[in-house]
């Protein structure tokens, strides 16, 4: 691929982190991982506790969980794939703070997701949000048990 490619990803089960390697691996891009500030504890991610941390972030669409570091080396890309686990039926909170503490003008996102069980949801809408109209927004792609040929035949249909 002539583009300069960065896939980010969020995991707290390495579900989606081994997806993001699959991704890295068929793209030669590098990888950065989305690591919060404040790790997050089994407690936190009790989806089944209304006052768990994940529960408490995604009830309240201004949470910004802080993240741990960032690249200084952003504006070297062409195209950025962000990867998360679903969590109510969207992205968490904290890639709404990835994608906002960047300068996305003119680069291609492409959103790609795990989920235990639910759809993507209000995805798109959700984190499009936190950029600048100025980018080449790719739909947002549920990628479950996906193959190493499946990664393959979706990057193909990109365009990328």
């Amino acid at each position: 691929m002539a583009k300069k490619i960065l896939v980010s990803f969020f995991s707290c089960s390495n579900v989606t982190k081994k997806l993001a390697k699959v991704i890295a691996d068929v793209t030669k891009g590098d990888l950065f991982e989305i690591r919060p500030a404040i790790p997050y504890t089994s407690a936190d991610l009790d989806w089944t506790d209304r006052d768990s941390r994940s529960s408490l972030e995604m009830k309240d669409h201004s949470s910004r969980p802080e993240i741990l570091e960032t690249l200084s080396n952003m504006a070297d890309y062409d195209v950025v794939f962000v990867g998360f686990p679903i969590w109510w039926y969207v992205a968490p909170t904290i890639i709404n703070t990835f994608l906002e503490s960047y300068d996305f003008q003119g680069k291609t996102i492409i959103p790609f997701c795990t989920s235990g069980g639910s759809g993507v949801g209000h995805t798109d809408e959700n984190l499009h949000v936190s950029c600048s109209d100025t980018v080449n927004w790719k739909p947002a792609k549920l990628l479950n048990r996906a193959t190493k040929a499946d990664v393959e035949k979706w990057i193909n249909s990109l365009g990328i």
